[in-house]
Parts: C-alpha cells; sequence; structure tokens
C-alpha cells in the first residue's frame, strides 16, 4: 500500500522560510514524480513543483521560481520543498503527490495516481 505523508509546516511571518518533506513508502518502482501542490481557501489546487527520480533540478510554477527548491533522497524516498521569502499568498493546504508515468504537463493533477493528507502552511504579513 502506497503512503506519501508530509510534514513540516507551520506558521511564518513574511519573509521567513519553511521547509516540507515528504516520505513515500509502499513504492517499487524507480521511476518515478514526485511533486507538491497547494490548495488554498476558494482556490483550485495548483501545482508548485515537481522532479524526477534520479532529477538534480525541478520544474516551478512562475510564482515560487527563486523563492522555493524542490529535492530528493532517493534513498530515503522522500522529497522537500524549501520555501523561502514566504509570502502571504503562499498561504494554503500544501499536498505531495506521486506519479508514475510520464506526462508531457508537469502539473497535471489527474495524472498523479498517490496523494498525502496535505499540511497547512500559513504565512502572516
Amino acid at each position: 500500500q502506497v503512503q506519501l505523508v508530509e510534514s513540516g509546516g507551520g506558521s511564518v511571518q513574511a519573509g521567513g522560510s519553511l521547509k516540507l518533506s515528504c516520505a513515500a513508502s509502499g513504492i517499487t518502482s524507480s521511476s518515478k514524480y514526485m511533486a507538491w501542490f497547494r490548495q488554498a481557501p476558494g482556490k483550485e489546487r495548483e501545482g508548485v513543483a515537481m522532479i524526477r527520480t534520479g532529477g538534480s533540478s525541478g520544474v516551478y510554477t512562475d510564482s515560487v521560481k527563486g523563492r522555493f527548491t524542490i529535492s530528493q533522497d532517493n534513498a530515503k524516498n522522500t522529497v522537500y520543498l524549501q520555501m523561502d521569502s514566504l509570502k502571504p499568498e503562499d498561504t494554503a493546504i500544501y499536498y505531495c503527490a506521486l506519479r508514475l508515468r510520464y506526462d508531457y504537463i508537469w502539473d497535471n493533477r489527474a495524472a498523479y495516481d498517490y496523494w498525502g493528507q496535505g499540511t497547512q502552511v500559513t504565512v502572516s504579513s
């Protein structure tokens, strides 16, 4: 049974930093794509960043480029999201997601096979 467990959310003032972690278990495939999505109240869930197994760099939505960094520890089956220079508009529930197949639209929610339970990030001004 595949499980994704997020941690690291919390409350921070604008300009601060948080680091989210997502530990995957029950995955046997060596090739996978792991991503972070977020959903703010009243808004659709949007892709934040994605990284491919073995990849050294990720892809990002424009609003977080230069502020967020996605990384992974393959030995631990864990993906991270380092969030710096946080803004109040980054406030949302952040979800970890995993897919096993390639999709040319990296933030296509329907392509993701597994989702975590979400972790709240709140940024105050």
